[in-house]
C-alpha cells in the first residue's frame, strides 16, 4: 500500500497546502494518487459524491488529484459545536455528539473506520498522500490518537515531518518533536522539510544541517512562502482575511461557529469587491453595501453570539439605510421570525425568536440534508450543495432565491433581504456576475479556472524547492517500518 504521511510540528504549519501541492505534482507525473486525512476538526465541510461530508481541505486535495471527493478521504470529521463538544462524523455520517473528555470512548470504533477507509482508498490508487492533524509531539494525546502516529503505526505508513519557520523556533520544533515522542513513533519519520520561509533560503543552511545532524533524518528541502496561497479555499477560520479589492463593500459576520466560509472566497477574489471579515466587538460599518450572515455549526448559539455583539441592532440600521442582507444556510435561518427546535438538536429545546428580517419560520429536523444540487438563481445556472438540518417555510418563501429544481430560500418583498440553503453558488461565474450587478459592480470571470491554475503553480513551487521525487519514494518504504504496538 504505497503511502506517505505529512505530519506537522503544530497546527497551521501548512500541511493541507503541502498535501494538495504534492497530490497535483504526483498526478502530473502520471501517478494515480488520492488524499487521505484520518481525522479532521473543521466546520468547513464539503458534500461528497457518495452523499456524505468531509473536510473542505480534503475536497481541494481531491481536486488536485483530479478526483471527485469521497467520504473515505476523511473518515473522521469533528465539527465543533461548543468550546468542549463536537459532532462526530464517521465515514460521512454524524454518529454522536461528544464532549472532549468522552472522546476516548469512541477511539476503537473510529480507528476501525479510519483503517477501513484507508485500505479501501489505497487499494484503488497507486499512491495515497496522508495528512496528519495538529502535532505528534502532543504526547498527552498519544494513547487515544488516530490522527498522527496512532494511525501511522497501525497502517504502516512512513512519515515526513513539516516545520513552520514563519512562526519561529523551527529547529526546536523538529528536534523537540523527536525528543519527546516514543522511539517507535520516531522510527516512523523518514525525513523533514521546512515550510513558509521568507527571504533567501540559503540563509538557513546552517540551521538545516543542524536539524539533520541532531535528528539523523533526511532533509527534503526548504519551501519558500507561497504567495498565492490566498487564492485557494482556506482550511481553517483562523485563515480568514479581508480582500484587497475596491468598490462594493461586502461585510461578512465572523460567527463563533462559522461554517463553510469558503462560500466567500469567490467574492474575495473580485477586484470590484472589498470584503471585510467582521470580528466580534466591531460594529457593522455604515458604508456596507451587503452584509452576509454565513453558515454556522450552531444556529441558535451563533444567533445569541450575533446579538451579544450588537449586530442585530446594526443590521436593522443597515436595512433602514437601504442596505442588502444575504443569509446562507444557518444565516438564512437566523433571518426569520422563529426557530423551533423541539428536540434540542441545535441546543436547548424550545422556540427562539429570529431577527425578523424575513417572514419565514424554521423547524430543526432530526435528519441532516446532505446533497449536491444544481438549478437556477437570478436566471443563471448554478451548482452547489446543501448541508443543514432545518426546514424553513413562510410567506417570503413564495419568492424563492433559487430553483434546484424545487424552490429554495426566500426574498423579502422589497428584494433587499434574501436567504438560501445553497453553499458554493458564488463559484459560478454567471450567477456571481448577475448578483454583483445588482449591487452596482462588475465581475471578473474565471474563478474555478483560477483555482486550477493556482494548484499548478503550487505544484511547480514544491517541485522547485523540494526533493519531490525522494519524498514520494518514501511511500515505498513501508517494508522496513516497525510493527504497530
Amino acid at each position: 500500500m504505497p503511502a506517505v504521511m505529512i505530519q506537522g510540528t503544530g497546527s497551521n504549519v501548512g500541511k493541507s497546502m503541502l498535501v494538495a501541492g504534492l497530490c497535483r505534482a504526483a498526478r502530473r507525473r502520471g501517478i494515480g494518487v488520492a488524499p487521505f486525512k484520518p481525522q479532521n476538526m473543521s466546520n468547513n465541510a464539503a458534500v461528497t459524491r457518495d452523499g456524505g461530508e468531509i473536510g473542505r481541505a480534503q475536497a481541494l486535495q481531491a481536486r488536485a488529484c483530479g478526483l471527485d471527493p469521497l467520504t473515505d478521504m476523511n473518515p473522521v470529521l469533528l465539527k465543533p459545536e461548543t468550546d468542549t463538544g463536537a459532532q462526530v462524523v464517521l465515514q460521512g455520517r454524524a454518529i454522536a455528539r461528544a464532549e472532549a473528555r468522552d472522546y476516548a470512548a469512541l477511539r476503537a470504533r473510529l480507528m476501525a473506520g479510519v483503517l477501513d477507509s484507508f485500505h479501501r482508498l489505497s487499494s484503488a490508487h497507486d499512491l495515497v498522500i496522508v495528512e496528519g492533524a495538529g502535532s505528534p509531539a502532543e504526547v498527552n494525546l498519544r494513547p487515544r490518537d488516530i490522527a498522527n502516529m496512532g494511525f501511522a503505526r497501525a497502517a504502516g505508513v512512513p512519515v515526513v515531518l513539516a516545520g513552520d519557520i514563519d512562526r519561529g523556533g523551527v529547529i526546536a520544533q523538529i528536534v523537540g518533536t523527536q525528543a519527546v515522542i516514543d522511539p517507535g513513533d520516531a522510527a516512523m519519520i523518514r525525513g523533514f522539510l521546512i515550510n513558509k520561509f521568507r527571504g533567501d533560503p540559503r540563509l538557513f543552511d546552517d540551521g538545516y544541517r543542524h536539524i539533520a545532524d541532531r535528528t539523523g533524518w533526511l532533509g527534503f528541502g526548504v519551501v519558500p512562502w507561497f504567495a498565492d496561497a490566498h487564492r485557494l479555499p482556506a482550511e481553517d477560520a483562523v485563515d480568514l482575511r479581508a480582500s484587497t479589492g475596491q468598490g462594493v463593500h461586502v461585510v461578512c459576520l465572523t460567527l463563533s461557529r462559522i461554517a463553510n466560509f469558503d462560500d466567500l472566497d469567490p467574492l474575495a477574489a473580485e477586484p470590484g469587491v472589498r470584503l471585510t471579515m467582521l470580528g466580534p466587538g466591531r460594529p457593522i460599518p455604515g458604508d456596507a453595501d451587503l452584509v452576509v450572515i454565513p453558515g454556522t455549526k450552531s444556529t441558535l448559539g451563533d444567533l445569541a453570539f450575533l446579538r451579544a455583539q450588537g449586530w442585530d441592532i446594526d443590521l436593522a440600521a443597515h436595512v433602514r439605510r437601504g442596505g442588502h442582507v444575504l443569509g446562507l444556510c444557518g444565516g438564512y435561518q437566523m433571518l426569520g421570525r422563529t426557530i423551533r427546535d423541539p428536540s434540542g438538536r441545535d441546543g436547548i429545546a424550545g422556540e427562539t425568536p429570529g431577527l425578523g428580517l424575513l417572514s419565514i419560520d424554521t423547524d430543526m429536523a432530526s435528519d441532516k440534508r446532505l446533497e449536491r444540487v444544481s438549478g437556477t438563481a437570478l436566471g443563471r445556472n448554478v451548482t452547489g450543495y446543501e448541508i443543514h438540518m432545518g426546514r424553513s417555510h413562510g410567506p417570503d418563501c413564495a419568492r424563492p432565491f433559487a430553483h434546484m429544481p424545487a424552490p429554495d430560500g426566500a426574498i423579502s418583498a422589497d428584494g433587499s433581504i434574501a436567504g438560501t440553503y445553497l453553499h458554493g453558488l458564488f463559484s459560478d461565474d454567471g450567477f456571481r456576475a448577475a448578483y454583483l450587478s445588482r449591487l452596482g459592480t462588475t465581475s471578473q470571470p474565471g474563478y474555478e479556472a483560477g483555482v486550477e491554475a493556482t494548484l499548478d503553480r503550487l505544484a511547480d513551487h514544491l517541485e522547485a524547492h523540494l526533493d519531490v521525487t525522494g519524498l514520494l519514494a518514501v511511500a515505498s518504504d513501508a517494508c522496513s517500518l516497525p510493527e504497530a504496538p
